[in-house]
């Protein structure tokens, strides 16, 4: 695959990942031990801030991946 399809793919992806990631956040958010407990709450959105982070990880590796003929071909 091309590495400009696969960064096109990979960009749509990523903004359907986050899209998601937020809507599903938010609805968490409204959890009565999230929402009453400033504590929970801080740490709750630390690691929802952060979380999209870990499924993003193997689709940027995917999307920066060369093509595999052109590296064989290059290697000789």
């Amino acid at each position: 695959m091309p590495i400009r399809l696969r960064k096109f793919i990979g960009a749509v992806l990523l903004l359907v990942l986050v899209i998601v990631w937020a809507l599903v956040a938010m609805a968490l958010a409204q959890a009565p031990l999230i929402r009453d407990n400033p504590i929970a709450s801080v740490t709750y959105y630390v690691i929802a801030g952060l979380g999209w982070v870990l499924p993003a990880m193997p689709l940027v590796w995917w999307m920066s991946k060369t093509d595999d003929r052109r590296r064989r071909t290059e290697d000789g």
